[in-house]
């Protein structure tokens, strides 16, 4: 809830971009390039890797590397990382779940849960080579 006290500002109207944290970019890669097909913006080194997703970025990140102060000064973007494993989840219609189902299992990735909410929409989780949890649901799970 909003603090009616402070000065207003609009709150935000979309998510830009989310990250996720990985030791290894090289296996980040083959698993977010590779296997999810997600279109590719820009990999520096053993840093990071950015993909897009819709109108959204998932940036992936090595925590060793963005911990780092930035030696860019036309860059400053302040040091940064998680420890452990994080969660992300896309968007994917009902019937586009089926097929997700068959490739992940098809390049040997588990999935460790797929069922279906109380208001019927369904999700799909999985791990990347890093740990984190990801899911695949269908959009209509946040709708009231």
């Amino acid at each position: 809830m909003m603090d009616h006290n402070l000065p207003f500002a609009t709150p935000p109207a979309a998510l830009l971009e989310a990250a996720l944290y990985v030791s290894d970019i090289d296996a980040a890669e083959r698993f977010y390039g590779d296997i999810l097909g997600l279109d590719p913006i820009v990999r520096v080194g053993n840093r990071h890797v950015f993909y897009r997703v819709g109108a959204g970025i998932l940036l992936i990140f090595n925590p060793e590397e963005t911990c780092k102060p930035p030696n860019n000064p036309e860059l400053p973007v302040p040091p940064h990382g998680a420890q452990g494993p994080g969660h992300f989840c896309f968007a994917v219609e009902g019937l586009a779940l089926d097929d997700w189902c068959a490739r992940l299992e098809a390049a040997g990735v588990e999935i460790e849960a797929d069922f279906h909410w109380p208001n019927g929409a369904r999700s799909l989780y999985f791990r990347d080579p890093a740990g984190n949890s990801i899911e695949m649901a269908e959009p209509r799970l946040w709708e009231k």
